[in-house]
């Protein structure tokens, strides 16, 4: 089994081993590549784990910290040789250490809640469940998920009030702890379901680490899967779309933009949909998700495009979608290109947007000029779903004359859509 690398060697945006470290004003390090697109691609001026604002956007190469990346690397590659890895000795300690460690679980969480370290006191204890199924059923039963919500509460509680950056990051350090539970059965979801677990999950994913983001959502994601329970009803839903607008705007990771979308799938599908898809609108999320498409591959553009068929759903969304000068062009090309799934959640953003009672002229002036009726017709030719077949064909009909009007127009086109007619 491959080594996991420690969370010193990953780079806090990315969450991927550094290639060339390098250090900010704030003293935190990041992977060069990550931190340059985040200062000069979508130009921010913070420092992404602190959110400290910068006055200086100096790159200090961290050599130390390279070198000893390197070793590991070099450790980690003859360790896991055929000849050490896994032998019985290794297995035998290994299983002994990890029983000792369960033993002592129930003073360790006895003693978090006391211990002025709470941070450290909280990685060692996600050390001990790593990787040990019973360990992480023994801290559920010894009452760890109680526990871990009363101190992610102090902990927001004393960072709010204006203390230091380490009680956020004790925040921080027990959400990685509850990510590692499976989150299987409904006790332990209920458990979650509580304001004191669900609020500070909340704050995480709209200011934390990229890495407590990752835990965070991970978390919404377990939860949303095992429960019939709407979690949206112990958060802030506004303020967390939000921030999940923010995080697929900057576009810095592609693993908080996967979860991201995940997350807001759940929160457009959950009770008051109407309300919330019109919200998401107002916050953005048309503009967002259009953008989004543009480089997108096969797993983003699906979920974008489902989310924007919810959004066009309402008439803010179709209002946001007309008024924005790529919106047509993005969702047409995902059409016949991307699969086959994409192109029908295309077609019915197209077809919500374009026969929506008075569908906006500059729709209409966008889907001739932005390839959008090539598309259309393009589907009489091909295979493809009969629903998303029988909505081009309407959509051709219905607005055929408008669209042969213009020049670009090709003529031979022109005599194929009125035969439609």
């Amino acid at each position: 089994m491959a080594m996991e690398p420690p969370p010193l060697f990953l780079c806090p945006i990315s969450m991927e081993l550094m290639e060339d470290p390098v250090t900010v004003a704030t003293g935190v390090t990041y992977d060069r590549r990550s931190i340059e697109r985040w200062f000069f691609k979508y130009g921010k001026t913070t420092c992404p784990a602190t959110m400290q604002r910068l006055a200086s956007f100096d790159l200090t190469p961290n050599h130390t910290l390279k070198r000893v990346i390197s070793s590991w690397l070099d450790r980690a590659s003859s360790s896991s040789s055929p000849s050490t890895a896994g032998s019985p000795a290794t297995t035998s300690s290994s299983s002994s250490s990890n029983a000792m460690e369960r033993e002592r679980l129930p003073s360790v969480l006895a003693g978090i809640e006391e211990t002025p370290f709470k941070a450290t006191a909280l990685k060692k204890l996600k050390s001990c469940m790593a990787g040990d199924e019973a360990a992480r059923e023994d801290f559920v039963a010894c009452g760890g998920i109680q526990v871990l919500g009363r101190v992610m509460t102090q902990a927001l509680a004393e960072s709010s009030a204006g203390g230091d950056f380490s009680a956020f990051r004790t925040c921080e350090e027990a959400a990685a702890v509850l990510a590692t539970l499976p989150l299987s059965d409904d006790a332990s979801v209920e458990l979650l379901l509580k304001p004191e677990c669900m609020r500070p999950v909340s704050v995480l994913v709209q200011r934390g680490s990229a890495e407590a983001r990752l835990h965070a959502m991970s978390m919404i994601s377990k939860i949303s899967r095992a429960s019939v329970r709407d979690w949206t009803a112990e958060v802030d839903v506004d303020d967390m779309v939000k921030a999940l607008l923010e995080l697929l705007s900057d576009g810095a990771s592609a693993k908080l933009s996967s979860r991201a979308l995940d997350v807001l799938l759940d929160v457009t599908a959950r009770y008051s949909r109407g309300a919330r898809r019109a919200k998401a609108v107002e916050l953005g999320a048309v503009r967002v998700l259009a953008e989004l498409l543009l480089d997108a591959d096969r797993h983003v553009a699906e979920r974008s495009l489902l989310l924007l068929k919810r959004m066009c759903k309402c008439p803010e969304g179709r209002l946001a979608f007309a008024e924005h000068g790529l919106a047509v062009a993005a969702v047409a090309r995902a059409v016949l290109r991307v699969s086959g799934l994409a192109t029908r959640l295309a077609v019915n953003v197209l077809w919500l947007v374009a026969c929506a009672p008075a569908p906006a002229e500059r729709v209409l002036e966008d889907m001739v000029v932005g390839g959008a009726v090539a598309k259309l017709l393009a589907l009489m030719q091909v295979e493809s779903s009969p629903s998303t077949k029988d909505k081009a064909v309407k959509m051709l009909r219905a607005h055929g004359a408008f669209w042969r009007q213009y020049p670009c127009f090709p003529t031979d086109l022109k005599d194929y859509l009125k035969s439609l007619n």
